[in-house]
């Protein structure tokens, strides 16, 4: 069965999609953290980070250029934002395709959670 954000990715499900190449989908999160909430996805479905193999590298590296990319586009590159990949039900992972979070546009306070 399709994760959600497969879903979203084959436009069965509407997002505000903010980026997107041939490996990455980016959109906003539906329930904004900060001014700027983008959740970044591989175009492939991989559960947790648990779940990834050596063949995975490209897709993860792929996620983390999209991030650079974006936060330059949101104009929070040099002021600072924040990357965030959360792993299973008790780190805040609810639905099971990898994807990072990119939070920016206030002071972000540590530690989070």
């Amino acid at each position: 069965m399709a994760t959600l954000f497969t879903k979203i990715i084959n436009r069965e499900i509407p997002a505000k999609i903010i980026y997107e190449n041939e490996n990455v989908l980016a959109f906003e999160d539906i329930n904004p953290q900060a001014p700027h909430h983008v959740l970044i996805v591989p175009k492939v479905e991989i559960p947790t980070i648990n779940d990834l193999t050596p063949e995975n590298v490209h897709h993860v590296g792929n996620l983390f250029l999209a991030a650079k990319d974006i936060a330059k586009q949101l104009g929070v590159s040099e002021r600072g934002y924040r990357v965030v990949m959360n792993c299973n039900a008790e780190a805040g992972q609810t639905v099971f395709h990898l994807h990072l979070h990119l939070l920016g546009g206030r002071r972000l306070s540590w530690p989070p959670g």
